[in-house]
């Protein structure tokens, strides 16, 4: 979730640069089940736009009408939403709502967090009673210093509840390839919320301006690829659709410890392209191989190159949450464990 909040920022920065206020919804408890789980956000802007969301829709209606007295007032507020009689959901939700003012100092610490690609945890301080309670809250923890992201608090209140959520660096996918299929993997994985930096032969004639949503565009060969900041929120993806030119970048990650790396093709180009390695690698760690999957993908019948980057974006977010993919009809007990 750490890209929802991320963008919450951003458009947050944006609206204050308009004079436009914002105002924060955090679902900061649940009883019972529900759509989303607690730590989800929203932002509301005072013109009504609404960036984010904290449910599949009707939440999002009730908590624009609760942010109205926060804006006037500038003052906290709990507000339940019993899902058990509006959703057919068997829960409630408790939500903080409050006024989201960062000050300089969070969002240059917050920037440099993003781009170093550190944790951070987000601690927001709640009572489960509807209303207008003092003290309630939310601070970011970043590194040794916490931020309040209302301007004028100035100390946490301790005697209140609190949940505490650990923000770990955006997911991010390193494409390997520039071809027609990298561009589709390259907007379902930006759908998807993941940060996608493309990385292509130094020849490549393509540019960033091929992939959108892409954050990075690096034609280099694969001895030149930068990999220090390749860490296990990262998944790669080889489909450069050249053996040889896949063996290179394959060589080159073998110091690395991406979640995921996959590999295009069928098995049998899987265990030569791997066969090879080992050679040039006898010494490559076994959690590293082990981490290589190939064909890439899982057996959803893919045939089209929009097909098959789903059935990519689909293995690696099963890979990274460990999950075994089946059918939810199939899964006994709750969906979320």
């Amino acid at each position: 979730m750490t890209h929802e909040f991320k963008d919450i920022v951003n458009q947050a920065e944006i609206a204050a640069r308009k004079g436009i206020k914002s105002v924060l919804a955090s679902v900061v408890a649940l009883d019972g089940s529900s759509y989303r789980k607690p730590g989800v956000r929203m932002l509301i802007l005072e013109d009504g736009k609404m960036i984010g969301a904290v449910s599949g829709g009707c939440v999002e209606k009730e908590i624009l009408l609760q942010s109205e007295s926060v804006f006037k007032t500038g003052e906290s507020k709990i507000m339940t939403y019993d899902g058990r009689y509006r959703l057919g959901c068997e829960g409630v939700l408790y939500i903080l709502i409050e006024l989201f003012e960062p000050n300089l100092a969070f969002k240059e610490a917050f920037s440099r967090t993003l781009e170093e690609r550190n944790s951070f945890e987000i601690w927001s301080y709640f009572d489960k009673k509807e209303g207008t309670i003092c003290g309630t809250g939310t601070w970011v923890k970043v590194k040794d210093s916490l931020f309040s992201l209302q301007s004028n608090k100035q100390k946490v209140d301790d005697s209140l509840s609190i949940f505490k959520q650990s923000m770990p660096p955006c997911f991010k996918l390193v494409i390997i390839g520039a071809e027609h299929d990298a561009v589709q993997l390259c907007k379902y994985a930006v759908l998807t919320g993941w940060e996608v930096v493309i990385i292509s032969g130094s020849s490549e004639s393509k540019s960033i301006m091929n992939f959108p949503g892409a954050i990075s565009f690096q034609a280099v060969s694969a001895e030149n690829m930068e990999t220090s900041s390749i860490d296990n929120q990262t998944a790669i993806v080889l489909m450069t659709h050249n053996f040889a030119n896949d063996l290179r970048y394959l060589v080159q990650l073998k110091e690395t410890n991406p979640v995921y790396i996959g590999l295009l093709g069928p098995s049998k180009r899987r265990d030569d392209l791997l066969s090879q390695f080992i050679e040039y690698c006898p010494d490559a760690d076994d959690a590293f191989l082990d981490g290589i999957h190939g064909p890439a993908g899982i057996n959803i019948g893919s045939e089209t190159p929009q097909e098959i980057a789903v059935s990519i974006v689909s293995e690696i977010l099963a890979v990274s949450r460990k999950r075994d993919p089946i059918s939810l009809n199939k899964k006994t007990g709750k969906i979320h464990s």
